[in-house]
């Protein structure tokens, strides 16, 4: 048991200090290769249409997912064009959905959200874009600092491919919950807009059948005093 116990710390200092040298060497962007997600929240005019422009390899995956968090009717058109100005994704009147493009071209994909079909009502929509090369990763191997490979000593058969490994698979878990995050943020933010636009719609509809019945009720009371209002007189 002792032996063991040893065996884990020691690994653990391994790590640590292989992460350390990461970051001291080659900084944070360098050992995990830089982030290529994009998060943004627009607002689209009445009767406009908004787009945006994302750069692709060759080879690699897009994965484009969005959400109409406020606006009447939570709906919108979309629309993702090749950098040859062929539209292969085109959705109508949606308030979400979620597309991966898989193999990429090379170039600029155009990302189109439409709310021409509405004549008053802006639209605020949130969008977030995945962006992985070749492969499926966001680094590469190559990225990884090479100074690293010469540190001396594995100890109890611990390799510096399985830490390098292991830090990898973490960093890609720890980004893909922070995406989850953010889409249930999300989430969140167009149910509290909902709920706020429909608690307008009750107050107003509460608010003015509470003045018909006050109408009705005054109308009601006028007339039947007036049916008992008997102004002729009466000779003695």
């Amino acid at each position: 048991m002792d032996v063991l116990r040893g065996a884990a710390r020691t690994g653990g200092r391994l790590l640590v200090l292989a992460a350390a040298l990461c970051l001291w060497r080659a900084g944070p962007a360098s050992c995990f290769g830089q982030s290529q997600d994009s998060e943004f929240t627009v607002l689209v005019p009445a009767g406009r249409a908004e787009c945006f422009f994302q750069a692709a390899v060759k080879n690699g995956t897009m994965e484009v997912e969005y959400q109409v968090i406020a606006g009447a009717g939570m709906d919108v058109d979309f629309s993702v064009r090749s950098p040859q100005g062929v539209e292969f994704i085109t959705e109508s009147r949606r308030s979400d959905g979620v597309h991966v493009v898989e193999p990429t071209e090379e170039g600029d994909y155009e990302i189109c959200f439409d709310n021409s079909f509405s004549r008053f009502s802006e639209k605020m929509v949130f969008f977030e874009i995945i962006i992985e090369g070749q492969g499926g990763d966001v680094g590469g191997d190559d990225e990884w600092p090479a100074g690293l490979e010469e540190i001396d000593g594995s100890l109890l058969e611990y390799k510096l491919d399985d830490i390098r490994e292991s830090m990898d698979s973490l960093h890609r878990r720890l980004e893909r919950s922070r995406q989850m995050q953010t889409v249930l943020r999300a989430y969140e933010a167009r149910d509290r807009n909902l709920l706020e636009d429909n608690l307008w719609r009750v107050s107003f509809w509460s608010c003015a059948s509470v003045l018909v019945m006050l109408c009705v009720a005054l109308t009601q009371v006028y007339t039947v005093r007036k049916l008992f209002d008997d102004k002729r007189r009466v000779c003695t």
